[in-house]
């Protein structure tokens, strides 16, 4: 074999090692394709117990009339989800992955994953006196001793309670469709808010100049020298929220509102998140009561001297008399 040949032939293997480069970039790039964690998600889905196809929750407004669950203050229209934030089942999540805008299908998630299987230790007998009277009847929901169950029958003094999840021991179907992905940074806080407390709720951006106190490097040399700081004026971008009554009295939201604005300021790459309140209408009213009150008590607001003396001649009473009898 000659020179040029063995030259040849180390080309060839070398060429045969050495992975395509773009080969590579094309792959890497395929599969990053389609829904990733981080995406807000507007998802359409209905699901429903496997065995006896009980419906358990819907987007569908079709659906939710047929089944008589149509509710004034509700909706039925995709839902907006963060992917990969557990704001669905793990395997309805993983099911979305890589999925694009149209695509549907359906996912089966097994009762130990979805609402537990059931246990018969779970009910349990408990005395009538823990239950409100207007409860002690099968099928109320009540809640002893801080858990939540349901009354299966009630004898003498004592009441069967499962405290079993209503859905415990049920595979859940879940059937969805991607409606689409949200891109615009208000929809996706107004989406965010809505999944979580069922709330439409006027939202908007805005970036605050705000002073905060800044620690600056120091002159002094000593290692145990306190820190200083100096005022500055800092750019702050703001998610401003338009509190409404509904979202004032959500247990949820009064519990965990820090930890909501944490998902906010992180999924939307803002600095910090202001609810504000906005009250009108009752001062003038209270204030127009009072007035009432302090007139009946002598003051300006009272009636004037002619209704007065209307009223006693209607009486058939003298305000003359009436004078007398006071001087006396």
């Amino acid at each position: 074999m000659t020179d040029d040949q063995e030259a040849e032939m180390a080309d060839n293997e070398e060429t045969e090692e050495t992975p395509d480069v773009e080969d590579e970039a094309e792959t890497t790039e395929e599969e990053v394709t389609g829904l990733q964690d981080g995406d807000f998600v507007e998802l359409d889905y209905t699901a429903r117990t496997v065995e006896s196809e009980r419906l358990v929750d819907t987007t569908d407004p079709e659906v939710a009339e047929e089944e008589g669950i149509e509710e004034e203050d509700r909706e039925f229209e995709p839902r907006v989800i963060v992917l990969g934030e557990g704001h669905m089942f793990d395997q309805v999540e993983e099911e979305l992955r890589g999925k694009e805008v149209g695509d549907a299908g359906s996912v089966v998630i097994p009762a130990v994953d979805a609402f537990g299987e059931y246990d018969d230790e779970q009910v349990r007998t408990v005395s009538v006196e823990k239950l409100p009277e207007d409860s002690r009847r099968p099928g109320s929901q009540v809640q002893v001793d801080g858990e939540q169950g349901f009354v299966n029958a009630v004898i003498g003094g004592r009441a069967r309670v499962d405290f079993n999840h209503p859905l415990a021991g049920d595979d859940i179907e879940y059937d969805y469709e991607v409606a689409g992905v949200v891109e615009d940074r208000v929809e996706k806080a107004q989406g965010l808010m809505e999944m979580m407390f069922d709330a439409e709720l006027d939202m908007w951006f805005e970036t605050d100049e705000v002073e905060e106190e800044v620690q600056v490097e120091s002159d002094d040399e000593d290692e145990d020298a306190e820190p200083e700081f100096e005022t500055q004026t800092v750019e702050k971008e703001t998610l401003y929220i338009e509190s409404t009554p509904q979202l004032q009295m959500n247990q949820q939201w009064m519990m965990g509102k820090q930890q909501v604005a944490q998902q906010l300021m992180q999924h939307l790459d803002i600095d910090r998140v202001i609810a504000q309140e906005t009250i009108s209408g009752g001062m003038g009213g209270m204030m127009g009561g009072m007035g009432g009150m302090m007139g009946g008590m002598g003051g300006g607001g009272g009636a004037d001297a002619a209704d007065i003396e209307e009223a006693l001649e209607e009486a058939d009473i003298d305000a003359d008399d009436i004078e007398a009898d006071l001087d006396e």
